[in-house]
């Protein structure tokens, strides 16, 4: 058996897509196994340029079956959007399997995360609004829809009806606004049912089985180590572990089967979203890598949001790939930095006054002040690099630098968006 997990070490938006689409080719199953579709992984490939939110990043090839774990918060609307996208750009058909345990997303989920976030003001969380903290409020409270329920009408009122009486209250006496209405309610998730009955199945016995068959799986996670709500900054994170460790959970797998986590990590630092961000570059010099950065500069593949941007923080990282249990390191966009004459290194917090080298609860992140190492950039074009020995010796020096301060084996090196731009070290 083999099963690879691609995984963030930071706060997200470090190329995950890239890199699962890229391992892909390899593989015979792709597994997304938690969160939703509050975030995005940016694909570029022989059709074009997508942003993925829910389908698993082994879409574009026909080969691979593509699995959502019940780990998933699944939202049936935006799925079908994704497959009607991808449709209409000429992508064939994917084989898609979702788990009947998944549970789903609903339209009041969304609006009571819009509302809370309104209500919220400056002390907000920076919410996608994508509804993924009420939905998993309800699933942990026993109060949310699997995906396998959708064929049966009369539960499925029942239920609906008993959730929205207590929602109802929320809306009309907290929020001033209109009630659910019901009837209206049970007919669209009825709809969504039949439009998702063709791929329900139970995904944990096909997983199984695939791995009886010695067959390749990935599973990826979505954003990164940093938005665990156990182990990254906390209240500024996600509702659903980001970690590796979560995969064998939210995809249905034997935790032994793991037996590669790749941690991806970016060049340099960035996020969407709101919390501690240590090394964050503000002014012209945080504006021009956000311009240069990816493809066409730092811009949430979700949010459209501004991405924030910063030097390289090899204390984030580390502990990042310290919690994902990283068994190797994928560096992304490494070519996006060859405009600097110098870069910094982020390798310690100074905190009251004292430096760390390890990365503290979010309180004490608060307080905390990079102290940087300054290395000499390379200046040169490196999209057209396929080979580690082909990089200028301050790229090497660069690469191995950070491979020190993390204590991880980089073994991938991304060079540009494209499938071709990468190589293994």
């Amino acid at each position: 058996m083999s099963v690879t997990a691609i995984v963030g070490a930071n706060w997200g938006d470090e190329g995950k897509g890239k890199i699962t689409d890229a391992l892909a080719a390899e593989a015979h199953v792709v597994v997304r196994y938690q969160g939703g579709s509050n975030a995005g992984h940016t694909i570029i490939n022989d059709y074009g340029k997508f942003s993925l939110h829910l389908l698993p990043s082994g879409v574009f090839h026909p080969h691979i079956t593509n699995v959502i774990g019940p780990g998933v918060a699944l939202n049936v609307s935006e799925l079908v959007a994704e497959l009607d996208a991808l449709e209409a750009r000429g992508v064939p058909k994917p084989k898609l399997r979702i788990s009947d345990r998944v549970q789903l997303v609903l339209p009041f989920h969304m609006q009571f995360d819009r509302l809370e976030e309104e209500r919220l003001g400056a002390r907000s969380f920076g919410s996608t609004r994508k509804g993924i903290a009420p939905f998993y409020a309800d699933k942990y409270a026993k109060l949310g829809i699997q995906a396998g329920e959708l064929a049966d009408p009369v539960r499925l009122k029942e239920w609906i009806e008993s959730a929205v009486s207590a929602k109802n209250v929320l809306l009309t006496h907290r929020y001033g606004e209109a009630p659910i209405e019901t009837e209206a309610l049970v007919a669209q998730l009825l709809s969504e049912g039949e439009r998702l009955r063709p791929y329900l199945c139970d995904t944990t016995e096909m997983l199984h089985e695939a791995l009886g068959r010695k067959e390749r799986i990935l599973v990826e996670g979505q954003l990164g180590a940093l938005r665990d709500p156990d182990h990254g900054i906390y209240p500024f994170s996600t509702s659903s572990s980001t970690l590796a460790g979560f995969a064998a959970v939210g995809a249905g797998l034997p935790p032994y089967s793991i037996d590669r986590i790749v941690a991806v990590v970016k060049a340099y630092s960035s996020c969407v979203g709101t919390g501690p961000f240590v090394t964050e570059l503000l002014g012209e010099s945080g504006d021009e890598l956000r311009a240069r950065g990816g493809d066409a500069g730092e811009y949430g593949a979700t949010t459209g949001r501004p991405r924030r941007v910063g030097w390289f923080d090899a204390v984030a990282t580390r502990y990042g790939c310290q919690v994902q249990g990283a068994t190797e390191v994928a560096l992304t966009n490494l070519d996006v930095l060859g405009y600097l004459d110098e870069i910094p290194i982020c390798i310690g917090y100074r905190i009251d006054g004292v430096v760390t080298e390890r990365f503290p609860v979010t309180v004490k992140l608060d307080r905390a002040e990079p102290v940087y190492a300054t290395l000499p950039g390379w200046k040169e074009d490196l999209s057209g690099v396929r080979s580690f020995a082909d990089l200028p010796e301050q790229a090497k020096a660069y690469v191995q630098a950070i491979e020190e301060r993390i204590g991880v084996q980089i073994r991938t090196i991304s060079v540009g968006p494209k499938r071709d731009q990468m190589f293994r070290n």
